[in-house]
């Protein structure tokens, strides 16, 4: 069957093909190392979607690779963590249903990119000043800068980092936050009248796509050690982060 006839006058069978791949990749990517993945696959779909469709079908395929992964991980979950930022995140939602005016992408990536910077290599805070509130404000800050960026993984791995998790624990939090954040996004997007149906072809066959990865990504993240992990997290994170300085400062 010609995949073609399933995305009629959007795009063409080997851009679809490649997205496809692209999204098995980068979930496999984000398992392993624990971050990364999204923000590569924006960057890929950036390259060839239009605009109006890049950021909501973006969310909502990462909501099916993240989603995949939090199950697979659940019983490492810190639910208090995830329940704070949840109740911050859906405040960030509703503030972004109603701001009409985007910020300059070149402040938003300097700001997101030097505040991640901080978190990871900063002074570390005493267990006690991350409680509640602190989650709760990462959940609306990251999810309102996510209705306008995409991508913000980067930022919320440089706060779970800063909890100090083992591999599993780190993974299954990243994980769930993420799926909290991209169903907020999906709900926004569908109040703001974005019709996702005529997407949907390749948003399934793309989280399918990211679920094998996810899958094969979980056999090479049980292999690697807590340390070795850590380090590969912190690094993935501040490439991340030097990779928006750059794009900011470059414009």
């Amino acid at each position: 069957m010609d995949i073609g006839l399933l995305f009629p006058d959007l795009l063409n069978e080997w851009v679809i093909a490649g997205l496809i791949l692209t999204a098995g990749f980068t979930s496999f990517m984000t398992a392993a190392m624990g971050i990364g993945g999204g923000v590569l696959l924006l960057v890929v779909m950036a390259s060839v979607m239009p605009v109006s469709a890049l950021i909501p079908v973006h969310g909502l395929v990462q909501m099916g690779s993240n989603a995949n992964r939090a199950i697979l991980t659940r019983q490492h979950t810190d639910w208090q963590l995830v329940a704070g930022f949840t109740i911050g995140a859906t405040l960030g939602a509703a503030a972004a249903s109603l701001i009409v005016v985007q910020l300059p992408l070149q402040i938003i990536q300097l700001s997101v990119a030097v505040f991640i910077l901080y978190l990871v290599w900063g002074p570390k805070p005493r267990q006690t000043q991350m409680g509640r509130t602190g989650h709760m404000l990462s959940g609306g800050l990251t999810t309102l800068l996510s209705m306008f960026v995409g991508a913000t993984g980067p930022l919320v791995a440089g706060l779970i980092h800063r909890q100090q998790y083992d591999k599993l624990a780190t993974t299954a939090n990243f994980a769930t936050c993420m799926s909290v954040q991209h169903v907020l996004k999906l709900l926004v997007f569908s109040v703001v009248g974005f019709a996702f149906w005529q997407w949907l072809p390749l948003i399934l066959f793309m989280i399918l796509s990211g679920m094998v990865g996810t899958w094969l990504g979980m056999k090479v993240l049980h292999r690697i050690s807590t340390h070795h992990f850590r380090r590969l997290f912190r690094i993935s994170i501040t490439l991340l982060a030097l990779r928006l300085l750059w794009q900011g400062l470059s414009q």
